[in-house]
């Protein structure tokens, strides 16, 4: 298993954490969208912070989506998570690039610039719920930790990196959230704060090959805790022809019409993962039946 969750406990239940890698996840992202560095760090990082999200949902049907609406030139990102390990996700704008930021890193917050996070959960009700937030930085997982305690009233502490190859493939992914339970003591609270204070980044984590194990370790220092849950995780599309079919057949007779004549046939492609599917005009009086 590469890519993988756990699910922990601290503090006698006090504290929930949860941690990530994701390298295979982030690069099968970055291929079917052709990302440039900067956004694939920028869709790996929203990837892996939703995919750990997802998995505190409790029903199998659960969907989790979350959406980034900026004012940079990235424009947007989309992701939607299940509570299984599965998810999917694509920038609007796949090949922005920009100098590094201040500390000489990939500009995210610059790419996404001012804008609106929207939070997404169908939870199986009549309406999902939806939390939104103004991002606070865009770099992602500051603006996850503003939305736990904006959205959820839930303090949390989200860590999220990618690391990129010199070739622009994916060298290292992951993160961490690390939520406080409302009956949590001042003494964990405070040697919870001052161990992230201290603490290496993310990438310099996943850069000496941390797994999501060592990353809660990292993170929580002496405050013991107690590995609930390892959950595979994967970026999956689930479109098909089938569904692609399915959704044409609800567009209208008279625009079905018009694509006949046409004789062209059409070409459908799927947002999440890049996927044409091509449409002759036999298919398509198929589905105009």
């Amino acid at each position: 298993m590469t890519d993988y969750i756990v699910r922990a406990t601290g503090a006698n239940g006090q504290i929930r954490a949860f941690a990530i890698t994701s390298k295979e996840l982030v690069e099968k992202a970055r291929i079917h969208h052709n990302t440039s560095p900067i956004m694939t760090a920028a869709l790996g990082r929203l990837l892996s912070g939703a995919v750990m999200m997802g998995t505190m949902m409790k029903g199998e049907k659960d969907l989790l989506t979350i959406q980034i609406q900026g004012s940079g030139p990235a424009k947007a990102l989309t992701v939607t998570a299940d509570s299984m390990g599965h998810v999917k996700g694509y920038p609007e704008v796949a090949d922005v690039v920009l100098p590094p930021n201040a500390q000489g890193k990939l500009n995210v917050g610059g790419a996404l610039g001012l804008g609106v996070m929207s939070v997404i959960k169908d939870l199986g009700m009549k309406d999902p719920y939806i939390g939104q937030i103004a991002l606070q930085t865009g770099e992602i997982a500051d603006d996850l930790t503003y939305y736990f305690a904006t959205s959820e009233q839930i303090p949390s502490s989200v860590g999220l990196g990618v690391l990129m190859n010199k070739d622009n493939t994916v060298k290292q992914a992951g993160g961490f959230i690390i939520q406080l339970m409302p009956f949590t003591d001042e003494e964990t609270i405070e040697k919870l704060e001052h161990q992230i204070a201290n603490m290496s980044s993310v990438t310099a984590l996943l850069e000496k090959g941390d797994t999501p194990e060592m990353l809660l370790k990292e993170v929580l220092g002496d405050i013991d805790f107690e590995v609930n849950d390892t959950i595979p995780v994967e970026f999956r599309c689930d479109c098909s022809k089938e569904r692609i079919a399915k959704s044409l057949a609800t567009i209208g007779k008279k625009d079905l019409d018009e694509m006949i004549a046409d004789g062209e046939g059409i070409e459908v492609k799927c947002h999440f993962c890049n996927t044409d599917y091509h449409f002759n005009t036999e298919e398509l009086k198929e589905i105009r039946n």
